[in-house]
């Protein structure tokens, strides 16, 4: 049996008053298997460490390979109805309201991926000790640095990923074992190559992101590995591998932005770009985007479904990345104010709202936490406000839900979250709670209704859309 998300159950659940619903779970076939598996992340099998190298990656990228599709997205229905559960009970701590083993608001089935095989636009392969000793291997890690057990293994076999993605990484790890320079596997220890970033689109456009440690090199020698590897893409073996664009990126640090060391465009264009539900978005080398288009079209709808009784008025984007949603719900509002960190991002946007000959979306830049407080004492309600936000893992600063909280005009507040059991619990308790402190003076919400869509198969991720309203 799949489950689909409908428009006439959507619209149902929004309109009956809360009282009418008394959810545990509302797939019959995963109510049957709830007491089977009360793990939110599957149990390995008990023979791991005898398995092959390639059965041990799969089990630790992607853990529910294993299953049959039907089986994941019932094992996640009943993990976030846990976790809502969990939710529920943190609320009735607080509240004059006895907990109950039922949620007071409707869980609908969980929205399934259109693709659930090779789905991934995005893929970072690192680079370290592989199975066979080679320091110059190209894949995913088994272990931890701290038990000094890691393994890097090739990553041909896992379900979720594309064969381009497999077929440039392979060619990088060809490219670097060829390089005089050696890896860095650790920043402190030396050595330059290191990680590989590649990004699709549904077209079979490809853009690959190679960084180094520059360590003591020059800007001339740098120079020299930096031809080697064009030419090793453009005309060598990777040729192949037919590259729309290549960038090169010179890092100190794990991870760092486009404003700390600039992505150098080595070869080709220096975007990809991406439709989704008919709009066109431009994609650049430090752009979010979600991972799985097909599952970010049914995420897409679904808000847009969710927000029906909003339409008009003025939508607040917040965590809004390139613009995707914010410009996919353009045409039933007035207004969308988007706010994003990454300034490359929100260029990406602008220009995604221009292409797509969208007017009424406008972006700001910066810290949610900065520039919330102060667009709130200057937004005119008139029309109704509503809020999106899609945080990453690490959830809202407690200054914009606090921002949130005190504006009485938002009356709902969509929130999508693809780890709604870490920080993003404490955001959904600083919404609702009537205990909450750090000068919360606004009505608190209440949850009315969650969809969960599935965009991560084979792994125990999906987003989970939770409407709040007041």
């Amino acid at each position: 049996m799949r489950l689909h998300l409908t428009w006439p159950l959507l619209k149902l659940a929004v309109i009956m008053p809360k009282t009418c619903f008394s959810y545990s779970i509302t797939s019959r076939c995963a109510v049957n298997t709830v007491k089977r598996r009360k793990e939110r992340k599957p149990k390995l099998p008990a023979d791991w460490h005898t398995l092959s190298w390639e059965e041990r990656l799969a089990d630790t990228v992607t853990p529910l390979w294993r299953m049959s599709y039907e089986e994941q997205l019932q094992w996640k229905q009943e993990q976030q109805h846990k976790i809502l559960l969990e939710m529920t009970k943190q609320l009735a701590q607080d509240s004059m309201h006895p907990f109950s083993n039922d949620l007071r608001f409707p869980l609908l089935p969980i929205v399934a991926s259109p693709v659930s095989d090779g789905y991934r636009n995005k893929s970072t392969f690192s680079v370290n000790i592989g199975v066979d000793g080679n320091p110059k291997t190209v894949g995913f890690y088994i272990g931890t640095g701290k038990a000094g057990n890691i393994v890097c293994v090739h990553g041909d076999h896992l379900l979720n990923m594309p064969s381009k993605h497999k077929m440039v990484a392979r060619h990088y790890e060809d490219f670097i074992r060829l390089s005089p320079l050696k890896p860095c596997i650790l920043l402190h220890d030396g050595g330059h190559w290191r990680e590989i970033t590649i990004r699709t689109n549904s077209a079979g456009h490809t853009m690959a992101i190679v960084y180094i440690h520059p360590q003591t090199l020059t800007a001339e020698e740098i120079a020299v590995h930096k031809a080697a590897l064009v030419e090793y893409f453009t005309q060598g073996p990777g040729a192949v591998c037919q590259l729309d664009s290549l960038y090169f990126q010179e890092t100190t640090m794990t991870r760092c932005s486009h404003e700390q060391s600039p992505y150098q465009l080595l070869h080709g264009q220096p975007h990809i770009f991406e439709e989704v539900l008919g709009f066109r978005f431009r994609i650049s080398a430090d752009s979010f985007f979600q991972v799985n288009r097909g599952a970010a079209e049914a995420l897409y709808k679904t808000v847009a479904e969710l927000n029906w009784a909003c339409v008009g008025g003025t939508l607040l984007d917040v965590c809004c990345g390139t613009g995707a949603i914010g410009i996919s719900l353009s045409p039933q509002m007035e207004r969308v104010i988007g706010i994003e960190l990454i300034e490359q991002a929100v260029e990406d946007a602008k220009f995604n709202a221009a292409l797509n000959r969208v007017h009424n979306c406008e972006y700001l830049s910066g810290k949610a936490e900065v520039v919330l407080p102060n667009l709130m004492a200057t937004l005119n309600s008139d029309g109704g406000l509503t809020a999106v936000v899609n945080p990453s893992r690490a959830g809202l600063h407690y200054r914009v839900v606090r921002a949130l909280r005190n504006h009485p005009a938002i009356r709902r507040l969509v929130y999508i979250s693809c780890k709604p059991d870490g920080e993003a619990m404490r955001n959904f308790i600083g919404l609702c709670s009537s205990d909450y402190k750090r000068k919360i003076i606004g009505e608190a919400f209440k949850p009315t209704v969650a969809v969960p869509v599935d965009l991560f198969p084979h792994t125990p991720h999906c987003e989970l859309v939770l409407v709040f309203e007041r």
